[in-house]
């Protein structure tokens, strides 16, 4: 049954009007992180769609491929002709997720030792990978006729995990702008609901915060499309993407996180919107850093979201991989400054996860049995950590490998226990903890004793005026090796 706009915007007025939360940011900044999410540290961002179809490039084809001299656009002539005869629509019937298993893919998260889970539910490209009453555009209507997003949800929580959803819409204002430069499928007249719609001209500068302002038609249907996640699905987190922080957005993104939280008391269950670029006012959600870290502790919860491939979000043929040790020793380090990771992986078309995929997340699932209680449930201590190799902040810094050294050693707090994680664990055995030294700035107090996660050595260990040392003669990892210290 198709939804009538307006009733649902004065429904999502009347939500927020009779709600705890109101759509400005004095009332949006009475916003808790929830425990919950604090505490589970891990999870799993998904970029499949039909962008996983052509496999090349990256989870941009939909605009790239209109972009005259571009390797996706020359690609996109040798394989499948003239963008006239096959556009990017015609994508739709080939994407048929006929592989695809929901409580595979739920099995293979936990095993990972993610404790949430977030599809992205609707990418730049607009096509919906879910149920949906604002565009026949979608994945039960069309393509695979299944709504995906549904069986995530049910095998998710069977596996006890939280669902959270991205939604990448706001960049859909411009993104298939390109495809009107040269004859192609993507033409005026585009009317609302048209797949391509409204294709306006791409900003020269995407974070110019008043440049090609979109209209009130696609803001309304932007903020309609969010809250019918919402309603249906009752994701626990609501991530979005980057161009939200154009300045047109501000008003809708108001009623969109008051409507939200106000959902989420309603449900009992409290809710999380991630958000970059100061889209959102600081303390209303959850800053999130694509693709980066920071460089210090904050005394505030943050997000890191990054992918197992550097070059691409989504499955593309020849994806350059990271390591399980570049991924862990970088996981140890975000939690340590109070962060979470959620890290994505890019599914086949046909649902499929490659192997490279899968064999990263069980290593890391393996290495979570081991030292887990270093991650989940911990706080901070009152310094992330110490050792020479220097973080470089910011979005878009993880492309080169950090050469951590066997001085770099990151800590977390959980009950009486002090967690130390040695990045690079040495060749000879012997550990060096400043950071616990006798009459150390950091802690005076008494240590109980020292136990190796997953190892049955008892380390020696002494402390002085110069460290805390602890000396091992058996212990030899490629990845990160955790001491947890009992203290008194």
């Amino acid at each position: 049954m198709k939804l009538d706009k307006n009733e649902y915007l004065k429904h999502i007025d009347t939500t927020i009007a009779n709600g705890k939360y109101q759509d400005n940011w004095g009332s949006l900044r009475q916003f808790k992180v929830p425990d919950w999410y604090q505490n589970a540290k891990f999870g799993i961002f998904i970029h499949w769609g039909l962008y996983s179809v052509p496999a090349y490039d990256s989870e941009w084809y939909s605009r790239n491929m209109y972009i005259q001299g571009s390797k996706a656009y020359d690609h996109h002539l040798e394989v499948y002709g003239s963008h006239k005869d096959f556009g990017y629509k015609d994508f739709i019937p080939m994407f048929q997720a006929e592989k695809f298993d929901a409580d595979e893919w739920a099995t293979l998260f936990k095993q990972s030792g993610a404790r949430y889970v977030m599809p992205v539910a609707e990418h730049h490209d607009g096509f919906q990978m879910y149920r949906s009453s604002i565009s026949h555009y979608n994945t039960y209507e069309m393509g695979p006729k299944r709504d995906l997003l549904a069986e995530m949800k049910a095998a998710y929580e069977k596996q006890g995990l939280t669902l959270c959803v991205s939604s990448h819409r706001a960049e859909h204002w411009f993104f298939m702008s390109h495809g009107k430069e040269f004859e192609s499928d993507v033409h005026e007249p585009l009317e609302q609901g048209d797949f391509y719609w409204p294709a306006k001209p791409e900003p020269k500068d995407h974070f110019d915060l008043y440049d090609c302002p979109p209209s009130q038609a696609f803001l309304e249907d932007w903020l309609i499309r969010c809250c019918e996640l919402v309603d249906q699905y009752q994701p626990r987190v609501f991530y979005f993407d980057w161009w939200i922080q154009n300045a047109a957005f501000k008003p809708y993104l108001k009623k969109f996180c008051a409507y939200y939280y106000n959902k989420g008391e309603e449900w009992g269950t409290p809710v999380a919107i991630n958000y970059k670029h100061d889209a959102l006012m600081f303390g209303s959600a959850v800053p999130d850093v694509e693709r980066g870290q920071f460089a210090e502790l904050k005394p505030y919860f943050w997000q890191t979201d990054t992918a197992v491939a550097k070059n691409s979000w989504c499955y593309t043929e020849g994806n350059v991989y990271k390591t399980a040790g570049e991924i862990i020793r970088d996981f140890v380090d975000i939690v340590s400054k109070n962060g979470s990771l959620l890290l994505n992986v890019g599914p086949r078309a046909d649902g499929t996860i490659p192997d490279e995929d899968r064999n990263l997340l069980l290593t890391i699932g393996k290495w979570l049995e081991v030292n887990g209680e270093a991650i989940y449930d911990t706080t901070y201590w009152r310094k992330f950590g110490e050792g020479p190799t220097e973080i470089k902040e910011g979005q878009f810094t993880d492309g080169q490998t950090k050469l951590f050294t066997s001085e770099d050693i990151r800590f977390t707090v959980r009950d009486h226990y002090l967690y130390a994680s040695v990045l690079v664990y040495p060749e000879n055995g012997v550990v060096h903890i400043q950071s616990l030294k006798e009459k150390s700035p950091y802690f005076e107090g008494i240590i109980k004793g020292i136990k190796i996660l997953g190892f049955d050595e008892q380390p020696e260990w002494v402390r002085t005026g110069d460290a805390l040392t602890i000396t091992t003669t058996n212990v030899q990892s490629e990845l990160p090796v955790v001491f947890q210290i009992e203290l008194d």
